[in-house]
């Protein structure tokens, strides 16, 4: 592979005195100067595949780089969460209508049904059979053996966040233990979402509604790193959402940006408020944290026919309290993640401008399934749940569900046991694995806080479910006191706790006892669907979010002049007289670094020979923002930049080319466009962080 190689000036400077290079420049491997302990790519080159020709700077060239905007009918946002997901949409004509899908057959008591659970189904051949509820009952009544066939996943996202190395190769394990391609299940999933959003629409408009009508918006988590948004990318095309060659027809939305441009619009009738600062909405803090929202979901409960959410042409109420350069924070709680954004309103148009890096981690409602998990590992032994979830995989599912409902009961007041019944085939299978009852184990098992029922139940203290939470809501709290103890985070006068896991009662409670003497915590109402919501009024209008902070340092590696006293001896190079540091990190942005939309990165490079034909470029990240090199601690190779030259020369081809590229790191994924200075053409270029 070909690496970037530079002769210009300093990594960031204003160089004035550029140094001119020879465009058939190559080095001989033997030329070099003594090896360093690291393995440096730009010396082990026999043709070095590029060379910039210009030094690091930044234009803000919003106008430059704005493709045009394609005209789509409607925008559908699908919210892909870990737990469950749904799709809201809106007619670019009414944009002040968010329709929430139709609703689900199915659900669970207890469950709001407005999203289904983000379950699959394949047959054993591996086709795709069923997208949740109906793919869970389905599995639910196969015969036992028979069910051992079948490949069922369910909560399958966080493998995207988990895996370090992840590829388009990348395996996912179904419930009978089998491995599936995760590109396969994702484009599966999104598939039937795209079927039946086109459905719901064609049946609305009377007529086929065809797919280059739609503007799709995906959800993903802020924390996400460029291959896993990547990863998303090529499971839409996969899909049939949108196309490389038309790729502006999807946008990936970042959940809590979502979440923050939805919150904006609230009335005061829409949101309840956790602190005792003030009462909105009739509640006041005195009450029962939880008593406000409960009354909240009874409102929406009988309002629930109506599936059409107006959302105001303005700046919701809660801003009149806004003065110009006020800060709030969002904080994301789902199922997987919990992502956290910081966000200033620039009034009077409403954009958004962040103010921190997205910060979380895995700290979602998940964390008090795994807890379940271990309760049972404890008292029926880690070897019995591993073959129980093995023989017996549509057992297992039903036992998480029955756990799931429970779960949502939990609450800081409750003081009556909660029963979570056991599937028989768990009673069955644990007598003929173990020899005794599960009785007998509960018994046993020293853990006082969960006893046996005579109706086949287990029966937890409500201390006893709300040790489970305790883990994961400790993790969310003390990340946002970390998250405080920042400059930019310390004076936010608003947190808005939203997501599925916002609606548990425990979180609320822990929330406002660590932070409701800083901030007014706001819950909006039917907090489960402010993302979708909000992922609609992005997809309306992408531009809402103006700045932007860069999670990572990016950049490439280049060569510089050797200055003696400055450049490490190793990285010392000779050619043709000339001395030479190698390995020099040429830093496109910093960590951190504040980045406006449409704010662009220039470099310029040449090919090694006129006649090259192919530019590959070595992405280098790191999270740290002082980096020299890119062999330094910490630097990591994240990807690759591609310019394909073929079809941009024309019949003469100069001596020496110069393609000029142009970067944005302002969106929600890092984006780059190219042009041959010479002949002005575009160049075909691509940036993967998956394949390289």
């Amino acid at each position: 592979m070909m690496e970037s190689v530079g002769v210009y000036g300093f990594c960031g400077c204003k160089a004035k005195n550029k140094m001119k290079c020879d465009s058939k420049w190559e080095i001989a491997a033997s030329e070099t100067a003594p090896t360093s302990a690291y393995s440096s790519p730009a010396r082990s080159l026999g043709d070095t595949g590029i060379t910039p020709l210009s030094p690091s700077h930044i234009v803000n060239d919003t106008d430059s780089n704005v493709s045009e905007q394609q005209s789509f009918l409607v925008v559908v946002a699908i919210d892909f969460g870990t737990t469950s997901s749904g799709y809201a949409y809106s007619f670019t004509k009414e944009p002040e209508c968010i329709h929430v899908m139709r609703r689900w057959e199915g659900g669970d008591p207890g469950v709001s049904n407005q999203k289904t659970p983000t379950t699959i189904l394949l047959t054993p051949e591996r086709k795709f059979h069923s997208f949740g509820y109906a793919a869970r009952d389905f599995y639910h009544d196969l015969d036992p053996n028979e069910a051992k066939q079948w490949l069922y996943l369910e909560k399958f996202k966080m493998k995207l966040h988990t895996t370090g190395d992840l590829t388009m190769d990348t395996d996912l394990t179904a419930a009978n233990g089998k491995k599936v391609k995760a590109l396969e299940i994702f484009a599966y999933a999104l598939q039937y979402f795209k079927e039946q959003a086109l459905k719901e629409l064609s049946d609305q408009a009377g007529s086929e509604f065809e797919n280059s009508d739609v503007r799709w918006v995906i959800t993903v988590p802020a924390i996400w790193k460029q291959p896993a948004k990547q990863f998303m990318r090529q499971a839409a095309y996969q899909a049939g959402l949108a196309s490389p060659e038309n790729s502006e027809q999807l946008i990936i939305a970042l959940e809590p940006e979502a979440a923050s441009i939805y919150c904006r619009k609230l009335r005061l009738h829409q949101m309840i408020e956790l602190s005792s600062k003030a009462a909105v909405n009739g509640y006041s803090g005195s009450d029962t944290v939880g008593a406000g929202f409960t009354q909240a979901k009874e409102h929406i409960r009988r309002n629930r026919q109506s599936r059409t959410f107006l959302v105001e042409n303005v700046i919701g109420e809660i801003w009149s309290e806004l003065e110009e350069g006020d800060k709030y924070l969002v904080v994301d709680s789902g199922g997987g993640t919990v992502d956290l954004t910081v966000h200033q309103i620039r009034l009077p148009e409403g954009h958004l401008k962040e103010l921190y890096k997205a910060t979380g981690g895995p700290y979602g409602s998940l964390g008090v399934d795994y807890e379940f998990e271990k309760l049972l590992c404890k008292i029926f032994g880690e070897d019995f749940i591993e073959q129980f979830k093995i023989k017996r995989p549509a057992a297992w599912v039903d036992l998480m569900i029955a756990f799931e409902s429970r779960k949502r009961a939990a609450a800081p007041d409750r003081t009556n046991p909660l029963n979570i019944t056991l599937p028989f085939s768990f009673i069955d299978y644990y007598k003929k694995f173990r020899g005794h009852s599960v009785e007998h184990a509960l018994r046993k098992s020293n853990v006082d806080f969960v006893k046996w029922s005579s109706q086949g139940m287990l029966r937890m203290s409500p201390d006893a479910m709300n040790a489970l939470f305790k883990p994961t809501i400790d993790s969310i709290i003390e990340h946002l006191r970390d998250l405080f103890q920042k400059p930019e985070v310390s004076t936010v006068k608003f947190l808005f706790l939203v997501g599925g896991f916002a609606e548990a009662p425990l979180l609320q409670q822990a929330v406002q006892a660590a932070f409701g003497d800083k901030c007014r915590i706001i819950i909006p109402q039917d907090v489960g669907l402010t993302i979708l919501k909000g992922a609609v009024l992005f997809g309306l209008d992408p531009a809402v979010i103006k700045v932007r902070r860069s999670p990572l340092t990016y950049g490439v590696g280049v060569l510089n002049r050797y200055v003696e006293g400055k450049h490490p001896p190793e990285k010392l190079l000779v050619k043709d007289g000339t001395r030479w540091c190698t390995d020099v990190f040429d830093k496109f942005i910093s960590a951190d670094q504040s980045v406006a939309l449409g704010e662009l990165v220039k470099r310029s490079y040449t090919p090694a020979k006129p006649s090259q034909l192919v530019i590959v470029i070595n992405i280098y990240s790191s999270e740290h923002d002082d980096v020299s090199f890119i062999t330094d601690p910490g630097v990591k190779k994240c990807g690759t930049l591609r310019l394909d030259l073929t079809g941009t020369s024309g019949t003469a081809v100069p001596a020496r080319r110069e393609i000029q590229t142009l970067m944005q790191f302002g969106d929600t994924e890092i984006k780059a466009t190219a042009i041959d200075i010479a002949t002005s053409k575009s160049v075909k270029v691509g940036i993967d962080f998956l394949n390289y």
